[in-house]
């Protein structure tokens, strides 16, 4: 995939995460730059606003890295959440910053040290398949509340 191949496919799964959270009746806020790692921010009160990076991977990635997400940096705070969503397993992972970090592998090494990753899936028989240890962030839109 080709420099604006990935990056439209990047601002499509943006729309589409926010799609889905009008659809489930979030008042949501896109962002015009993603300079501070929030794609949107959804409005819960006059008060609470909940701000959201949008991670996205395509279906035509490595046999086994689906739902692969890696090179994450970010500072965790209480009204952070990430969505993750893996275009070949069709399904979203909703995650809390403060847990991902409980969660999350953190490079100690390399060109990536200090930077968090996450595979949310695992491989069967060829196939790959979400990780149960990660069920309850699974299409969970409800964790934003």
């Amino acid at each position: 995939m080709g420099f604006r191949d990935s990056a439209s496919f990047g601002k499509r799964q943006e729309y589409r995460v926010i799609a889905e959270l009008l659809k489930r009746g979030y008042d949501v806020y896109a962002t015009l730059v993603d300079d501070q790692g929030i794609d949107c921010v959804i409005r819960l009160s006059s008060k609470r606003y909940l701000d959201i990076q949008i991670k996205a991977r395509s279906k035509n990635v490595r046999r086994g890295d689906e739902a692969l997400f890696a090179a994450l940096k970010f500072e965790p705070r209480d009204n952070y959440y990430f969505i993750f969503y893996s275009e070949a397993l069709d399904l979203f992972w909703v995650v809390p910053s403060v847990e991902l970090v409980k969660i999350a592998h953190k490079n100690k090494k390399g060109k990536n040290v200090g930077k968090y990753s996450i595979w949310f899936n695992g491989m069967r028989k060829g196939n790959p398949y979400p990780k149960e240890k990660y069920k309850k962030y699974e299409n969970n839109f409800d964790l934003l509340k």
